[in-house]
C-alpha cells in the first residue's frame, strides 16, 4: 500500500464517490484510481466501498474504519511536510487563510500588513466563503487558519478560540426616520423593509432569534453575503441594512448613509479563530494569530491544540 492509494480513497469520499470528479481533482485517470483502490482493498482484505457495477455506492462499515486511519496518516504526512518547510525555509512559504468576506474586507487588512512586514518571504492565500465553508476548508487542509463567526466553534474536528466580540449596526440613507430616534426598538425595525446577511453569515441567527423572541416577523426583502452589497441596495432604497458594526466603523461622516448601533437588540457575537485538530502549525501561523488578538498567544494555542482544555472565553 502507498500514499497515492490513501489519497485516492480520501478524495473519492470528498467527491461524493464520483471517480470522474476525483480524477479531475487529482489530475489523473479514472481507471488508474479504480485500480489503485481495488489493489488497496485486496491488500487489506476488506471492501472499502460497496459497488453497483463499476460505480461506488457507499462506504462500507470496515471502510469507515479504514477511512479514519487514512485521515490520520494523511494529516501526519502533511504535518511532516510542514515541519520540513519550517526548518528548511526559515519563516518562508505560504499562509493559507479561510475566512468570510466581512473579515477579509474589514478586519484582516491590518494584521496581514503586519505579517508581510515581519515575514516578507511569506506569501498569503486568502480563501473566502461562509462559516461552514471555512470549516470545510480547514478540515480538507486547504487552509491552515480560519476566521469566522461562532459556528466554526461547533465542529468537533476543529480547535477554535475566541478572537473578538462585535455587535450589529443599522445602516440607512441619511435623513431616514429611524436615524432620528434616540433608541430603536425591534418593533420599529419590524415595520421596515430590511436588507441583511444570508442566514449562514455574520450572526444572522441572533437577528432571527431576537425577532422570534418578541413574536415579530422581520420583513427581510433581500439577503446577501457581504456588507458592501447590503449597503449598495440600501443606497438604492430597498430597505434598512443590518450589518456587522465593523462594516460601518470607518464610513466617513456626512456621507449618503448613516449607521446606528443596535447591540441592545441583537446581543453580542464573537469572531473565532480555528485550526484543524492535530495539525502542525508553523512559526508564522502562531505569529499571525497573535497579530489578530493579543489574547491568542502561542502558549494558549498550543494548550488548546494539545487538548488541555476546550473552554476559552474572552
Amino acid at each position: 500500500m502507498n500514499l497515492h492509494q490513501f489519497r485516492f480513497v480520501q478524495e473519492a469520499v470528498r467527491r461524493d464517490l464520483n471517480l470522474t470528479e476525483t480524477a479531475k481533482a487529482l489530475f489523473t485517470s479514472q481507471p488508474g484510481i479504480s485500480k489503485a483502490i481495488l489493489e488497496l482493498e485486496g491488500e487489506l482484505g476488506v471492501d472499502i466501498f460497496a459497488r453497483h457495477g463499476k460505480r461506488l455506492r457507499r462506504v462500507t462499515e470496515p471502510g469507515q474504519h479504514v477511512l479514519k486511519s487514512i485521515e490520520v496518516i494523511m494529516r501526519e504526512v502533511n504535518n511532516l511536510k510542514r515541519i520540513g518547510e519550517e526548518f528548511s525555509k526559515q519563516d518562508s512559504g505560504t499562509l493559507s487563510i479561510a475566512t468570510t468576506h466581512s473579515q477579509a474586507r474589514y478586519f484582516l487588512p491590518e494584521p496581514l500588513a503586519q505579517l508581510r512586514k515581519r515575514f516578507p518571504k511569506v506569501n498569503i492565500s486568502l480563501h473566502q466563503g461562509s462559516p461552514a465553508q471555512v470549516a470545510e476548508m480547514l478540515l480538507e487542509e486547504v487552509a491552515e487558519i480560519g476566521i469566522a463567526t461562532e459556528s466554526i466553534g461547533e465542529v468537533d474536528e476543529l480547535v477554535s478560540l475566541p478572537c473578538y466580540e462585535w455587535h450589529h449596526a443599522l445602516v440607512m440613507p441619511a435623513g431616514h426616520p429611524l436615524s432620528q430616534l434616540e433608541r430603536i426598538s425591534l418593533e420599529d425595525l419590524a415595520r421596515e423593509p430590511l436588507v441583511s446577511y444570508h442566514p449562514s453569515f455574520s450572526g444572522r441567527t441572533r437577528v432571527d432569534q431576537a425577532f422570534a423572541a418578541r413574536h415579530l416577523k422581520p420583513n427581510i426583502v433581500l439577503e446577501a453575503i457581504d456588507a458592501d452589497v447590503i449597503k449598495t441596495y440600501v443606497r438604492l432604497g430597498l430597505g434598512v441594512g443590518i450589518v456587522a458594526e465593523i462594516a460601518v466603523r470607518d464610513d466617513p461622516p456626512g456621507g449618503d448613509l448613516v449607521s446606528r448601533p443596535v447591540g441592545h437588540l441583537f446581543g453580542q457575537s464573537i469572531t473565532r479563530v480555528a485550526f484543524k485538530r492535530g495539525a502542525y502549525l508553523r512559526n508564522f501561523v502562531y505569529a499571525f494569530a497573535e497579530m489578530l488578538s493579543d489574547r491568542l498567544t502561542r502558549v494558549l494555542i498550543t494548550r488548546a491544540m494539545s487538548g488541555e482544555s476546550n473552554e476559552y472565553q474572552l
